[in-house]
């Protein structure tokens, strides 16, 4: 399962997990870079500055799909 882990990049030049949503959209021309952006601030808040919030695409992993805090 594709999914995209949030992270924010604070004052010290570290980086913190402030998240995780797995990818269920059908249509791929639907996802873009901006869509998933603008995805991760809808559920995880819109604090951070554009260039200190980023995501990096994985698959998830078997024990992680179980995850009983993942977003349904």
């Amino acid at each position: 399962m594709v999914a995209y882990k949030f992270y924010l990049r604070n004052s010290i030049k570290c980086f913190e997990l402030i998240g995780l949503l797995p990818e269920r959209r059908i249509t791929p021309e639907r996802v873009t870079d901006e869509s998933i952006i603008n995805w991760g601030r809808k559920y995880f808040g819109k604090n951070g500055k554009d260039e200190d919030i980023f995501f990096i695409k994985t698959d998830l992993e078997e024990s992680e799909k179980r995850n009983p805090n993942l977003p349904p």
